[in-house]
């Protein structure tokens, strides 16, 4: 149960600290951390107003999406403790929960009717899929690493036995992690969370005829996933047979110097133009790949 704890007390804070880092950086005050918690109390507070052209699809869309994001906390271990459900491939597994609350999502756009909100789930499905393959080889060559295919037994044994190639993959699949994370969550270079511009909405304007409690609970899902990626993140930086008070506070330094990226990120960074975000996103698979081969070819796994 800690690591379920820690990654929900760690939703608490992520998305403020997004919101600090880039106040800072434009030099202006702006909202303190927990602004983000106070917006979505109001709309908890609020009602939700349903269009008559909608089905239940769209009003269970959100619950789903949250759900989802929620069920795979069972399979996410923490240092030493395993996770309340593991078992072999859990790793598809939570990939497949991650792609159902996104299919729910699209399809809860869809239903509105909207040619405006079917163009922004068209672009959500193009990215998701596309980015599924760079988590999948990613974690397809920690199995291959460590022998396991279950998150608990690969970042149990990952960093043991003195693995010379632990410290060189942990900053691969850093970089790679933090990369899918913002495709997954629509944030730059892919999307940008705050833009209002026809052309370019993708998140954003899938969920314009959300309010209220629906609204909230698809930002809670937003924040909660942001901060099992950067549990991931954490698993496989630091070795899981260190003190148990040494690695919960390392989880909360990489997950707030994971949101600082973010932030500095969308402080930084423009948004690629549409057309380039496929290659962007492919650009990751192949990476992935890349690591994957020089893995094989290391572990003298390649057959000539």
């Amino acid at each position: 149960m800690i690591q379920i704890g820690l990654i929900l007390l760690a939703a608490l804070f992520f998305p403020g600290i997004i919101l600090r880092t880039k106040s800072i950086v434009s030099g202006r005050r702006g909202p303190g951390i927990l602004q983000p918690l106070k917006d979505i109390g109001v709309l908890f507070r609020k009602g939700s107003v349903i269009s008559q052209t909608t089905s239940w699809i769209f009003q269970a869309a959100p619950v789903i999406g949250l759900a989802a994001i929620m069920t795979s906390l069972l399979v996410i271990p923490f240092a030493n403790f395993k996770a309340l459900l593991p078992f072999e491939a859990d790793f598809v597994f939570f990939a497949y929960l991650m792609a159902i609350g996104k299919f729910f999502m699209i399809i809860g756009a869809l239903d509105t009717g909207s040619s405006f909100e079917g163009m922004g789930a068209n672009r959500e499905a193009l990215f998701s899929m596309l980015v599924e393959p760079a988590f999948l080889i990613l974690m397809g060559t920690f199995a291959m690493l460590t022998g396991y295919t279950s998150f608990s037994a690969i970042f149990s044994a990952f960093h043991m036995d003195g693995n010379p190639y632990a410290f060189i993959y942990g900053l691969i699949s850093f970089y790679l992690l933090v990369q899918i994370a913002m495709i997954e969550n629509s944030r730059m270079p892919v999307d940008d969370p705050k833009t209002h511009l026809e052309l370019t909405m993708i998140h954003e304007v899938m969920i314009l005829d959300y309010s209220g409690f629906d609204k909230a609970l698809i930002h809670l899902a937003t924040y909660v996933k942001f901060a099992v990626y950067g549990s991931l993140i954490c698993s496989s930086l630091v070795p899981a047979g260190w003190n148990t008070a040494l690695q919960a506070g390392l989880f909360f330094i990489i997950q707030m110097v994971f949101a600082i990226i973010i932030g500095l990120a969308e402080s930084f960074r423009g948004r690629n133009k549409m057309f380039r975000n496929s290659q962007f996103i492919l650009t990751l698979s192949a990476i992935a790949l890349l690591a994957f081969v020089v893995v094989l070819i290391l572990t003298q796994k390649l057959i000539n």
